[in-house]
């Protein structure tokens, strides 16, 4: 479900990973989600049953701090106003919160699935 990553293949290379990295952290930057106080696990669409389910899976705190991010996201878009600088996700606090669990329940259904299917020969 999740899309294709090349993160294994970088990680293993570090000198691919100090070229790429200036880059990835100017596109994280660029992009806008943090001056607006969201992670980058608050742009993945809730539309998906993994993803609902991996919400629901979440401890209330976290539940609660996402909805209150993507709250105050959507009011300073109305107002075209960036948070202040120091309500702004910082790149430190930027982690995955949502995807270890999408992966978990993506590796749940792909062993599901496996044993759905599983013929027993005798």
């Amino acid at each position: 479900m999740s899309a294709p990553s090349l993160i294994n293949y970088i990680n293993v290379r570090p000198w691919l990973k100090r070229l790429l990295m200036p880059l990835a952290n100017w596109h994280a930057n660029a992009s806008g989600y943090r001056q607006l106080g969201l992670r980058a696990d608050d742009l993945i669409p809730e539309e998906n049953d993994t993803v609902q389910l991996a919400i629901r899976r979440l401890p209330p705190k976290e539940a609660y701090d996402r909805v209150f991010r993507i709250r105050r996201a959507f009011q300073c878009s109305i107002e075209h106003q960036l948070l202040p600088i120091e309500q702004q996700t910082k790149p430190e606090e930027d982690v995955e919160y949502l995807s270890p669990i999408i992966r978990e329940i993506e590796r749940e259904n792909k062993e599901r699935d496996e044993l759905d299917n599983l013929v027993i020969k005798r």
